[in-house]
Order: structure tokens, then sequence, then C-alpha cells
């Protein structure tokens, strides 16, 4: 173990409690990739036929009618909600974490600390879901389980197409449904979002004045100001509080707070195993 990850050893072993804020950066350590072989195993045909090479970039595709744009998002709903990640990271995130205080914010949209155990209470998914639905509109402020449609979805596709009778409908106004994911202002945030905002605003206010550990994971810089600046910003309020950031590449901090940070070059994934 190198001298930063034992200094996260030892503000994880004497922290009272843990805010996990998480990134896109996580659930790549954990293989939810979006590009390469993984993107070619389950989009091949149609980087053959659009010529885009990634599923983000497939994700913004024109497609020239609704039936091939919900055949390439139910391919990517499935493997990047509802199939299990290729690598445990988050279950060894939990073990390092479960007998903590613990709080999770994420920018994350597939799920990954549900389905690794993490209890639902504790989390807080500020960008959205993979799993739900919500009207493109919107015509009212309600998400929708989009598991079974989903699925139907990627059986039934033929040609990179599904059945016209599976394209996703408002059940009040009969528009076009979208996923749940913050991309603009027709994002939903619905009785559930609410909740669990208050639940975190809640723990952040009760943590106040503890020894908190600040553990960021994989954020990058197109969203810092949801994660990233405010655990600076709460960091330098507290002075027992300790700030550690594990990201290949983007591993960094203010000077005000870099005494009580850990900043860690590597896959988290490593990092976390070596803790574990």
């Amino acid at each position: 173990m190198d001298k930063q990850t034992e200094k996260l050893k030892t503000a994880l072993d004497n922290a009272e409690a843990v805010v996990v804020g998480a990134g896109a950066g996580l659930s790549a350590s954990a293989g939810y990739t979006y590009s390469g072989e993984r993107f070619r195993k389950y989009f091949s045909d149609f980087e053959e036929k659009y010529g885009f090479h990634d599923m983000y970039t497939g994700g913004f595709y024109p497609y020239s009618s609704p039936e091939e744009l919900w055949a390439f998002w139910s391919r990517d709903i499935l493997i990047n909600r509802y199939i299990e990640a290729p690598k445990p990271v988050y279950e060894n995130l939990l073990k390092l974490v479960k007998d903590k205080d613990y709080f999770v914010l994420t920018t994350n949209v597939d799920h990954c600390f549900q389905k690794a155990g993490f209890d639902k209470e504790r989390l807080f998914y500020t960008q959205g879901d993979y799993g739900l639905f919500q009207c493109s509109v919107p015509c009212h402020n309600k998400t929708y389980d989009n598991e079974e449609t989903v699925r139907r979805m990627v059986e039934e596709q033929r040609d990179m197409k599904i059945p016209s009778s599976l394209v996703p409908r408002c059940p009040v106004c009969k528009k076009p449904m979208t996923m749940n994911l913050r991309c603009d202002d027709t994002f939903v945030e619905d009785e559930g979002w609410h909740s669990a905002c208050a639940r975190y605003e809640r723990f952040i206010n009760e943590s106040r004045g503890k020894r908190v550990l600040f553990l960021e994971l994989g954020v990058g810089g197109n969203t810092p100001a949801i994660v990233k600046y405010p655990f600076w910003r709460l960091t330098m309020k507290n002075e027992d509080a300790t700030y550690a950031c594990i990201n290949l590449g983007e591993a960094d901090c203010p000077p005000q707070i870099k005494e009580r940070s850990v900043c860690i070059d590597r896959d988290i994934g490593e990092v976390l195993q070596e803790l574990k």
C-alpha cells in the first residue's frame, strides 16, 4: 500500500461519517465502459450502419424514427442498468463503508450502488436513473419503471428497430416518453428525487463538526458543481474533515485543503481492493 492509500485508510478508520461522491469514473472502473470492445459487443450493427464508435455518441444520434431510437436506447439501458457490472468495485466499496454512518451522492444513472446492496435510503441520484421513463414534455412530475418494457424492446427488435407498439408514450398526454436523465430543463424531479435530496441535506447538516471523510470517486470536469466543488467547500469549513479523491488522471485539490486531503491518481477498483 502506498503512502497516500495508507493515509486514506487512516482517514476512513477514524471517520465518524463518510460522504461518498461518485462520478462516471467509478462505473468505468467497474467495467461499465462506453466504447471499445464492450461497445462493439452490443452495438456492432449500429456502428456499421451509423458510423459512431461509442454509446455516448449513439445516444445523441438523430435517428429517423422512434423505433430506431428505442432499439438503441433499450440495449443501452439493458446493459448499463439491468446487467451486473463486470467487476465488483461497488461491492468492495460497500464493504469499506457499510459499518460507518455514510451517504452517497452520485451523478451516475446506472443504479450500481443499489444493485451492489447499498441502503437506498442513503443514496441520492442527482441526475436521474436509466431505469425510469418520464414524459418528454413533461406534462407532469412523475416517473415510471421501465424494466419490463426495455427487456421486451431488446427481445423483439429486428433490424435495429423495435415494434411500433412498444414505443413508449405518456399515459397522461400521449406525447413520447423519454429517459429520466438530466440533459435539459425537461428533467423530472419526482417525489423520490426530492425525498433523497432532503435526506442528503439532513445528513450533511448533522455531520457538521464531526470527523467527516468526503470520498470523491471518479468525478471529472463535466459536472464539478454537484460533487467536487461542494466537497471542497465543506472540507474547508470543517477543520476535522478530510477530502479524498481517487481518480485516474484527474486527482487534485485546492491548496487551501491540501494538508487535509488525499489525492490518488490510480484506478479506483485497485485502490478499493487494497483498502478492503
